[in-house]
């Protein structure tokens, strides 16, 4: 018998690869399948058999229908956060969702994990929101033993949330809060989330959703303070309404490397926290990362 072999789409990303580093500490054979293969062989050992980094969009249907092939299980950690052309959170979160669900399912793949998001909400009035939901439904159509991986917002090494956050922090005296940063939010470690991903593949038993959310919860504001203190800087912040920041952020979107996005100051509208009766980091067994714990691995010392 050979080892099993998991596919991981989306395996090159912020997520991704914590996630196909983890299954392989399980020993398992992993292909990570993305569109740009020759970073999965720069991230990961090209003298690993156990790792086979494969071309694969999961906007095409003879990519993934490859990628999944002779595979045991399948994880989808593929997201967008910025509409780009035909990129959009439609075709993404929801047409490639149920596209790499339903290939799964047609290759006799035993266990499919779908990574969404808590919050998501297939009738939200926000598109990025709403995607994330649609995107869940579909799956579960397609695909009705699939497990929903929902983490909080996530942090760690390259994040996009505690990294520039701290960037601005460290230049700026002053510091625009979303509203008035009332915002609850329950931050993830990236490799809780992905040990959470490696054991519900790997267990005999899981749920069909898990919605990971860190050891704290606190609010925007409480959480800037957290990272400057950590800083040494003392910013003034202040309150800026969200009917402001939906403009600027849509300006920003034109850039290359937009600081802000739309999607963010929506996700921003509402708490980011697990609900206290779903299953989580306790029922996998891992206790989660503190932001606090983190920081110095995360930004360095001060």
């Amino acid at each position: 018998m050979g080892r099993r072999k998991v596919t991981v789409f989306g395996g090159t990303g912020f997520l991704g690869q914590c996630v196909v580093r983890r299954l392989l500490e399980q020993d398992l054979s992993v292909r990570v399948a993305s569109r740009h293969p020759q970073r999965g062989a720069e991230l990961f050992d090209n003298n690993d058999a156990r790792t086979e980094p494969v071309t694969a969009d999961v906007n095409d249907d003879r990519s993934v229908a490859a990628a999944v092939a002779g595979a045991e299980g399948v994880v989808n950690a593929v997201s967008l956060y910025v509409e780009r052309g035909s990129q959009t959170f439609h075709s993404v979160h929801v047409e490639a969702a149920a596209r790499v669900a339903r290939l799964a399912r047609d290759a006799g793949v035993a266990q499919l994990i779908h990574v969404s998001g808590i919050g998501s909400d297939a009738r939200s009035e926000s598109p990025y929101i709403r995607s994330r939901g649609q995107g869940e439904r579909v799956v579960r159509e397609v695909f009705p033993a699939a497990t929903l991986i929902r983490p909080a917002v996530m942090f760690g090494r390259g994040d996009a949330f505690v990294v520039p956050i701290a960037h601005l922090l460290r230049r700026l005296p002053v510091f625009a809060l979303f509203g008035r940063g009332r915002t609850k939010l329950q931050p993830a470690h990236v490799e809780n989330v992905a040990e959470a991903v490696a054991r519900t593949m790997t267990g005999t038993q899981h749920r069909l959703c898990y919605e990971l959310g860190g050891p704290r919860i606190y609010t925007y504001r409480s959480l800037l303070e957290v990272i400057s203190r950590h800083l040494g800087r003392k910013p003034l912040l202040v309150p800026i309404p969200f009917g402001i920041w939906r403009p600027l952020a849509h300006v920003a979107e034109m850039l290359p490397r937009p600081p802000i996005t739309r999607n963010q100051v929506e996700l921003m509208q509402s708490n980011n926290v697990a609900a206290p009766d779903a299953p989580g980091f306790d029922d996998l067994q891992i206790a989660p990362t503190s932001i606090e714990d983190a920081l110095t691995t995360i930004l360095g010392r001060t």
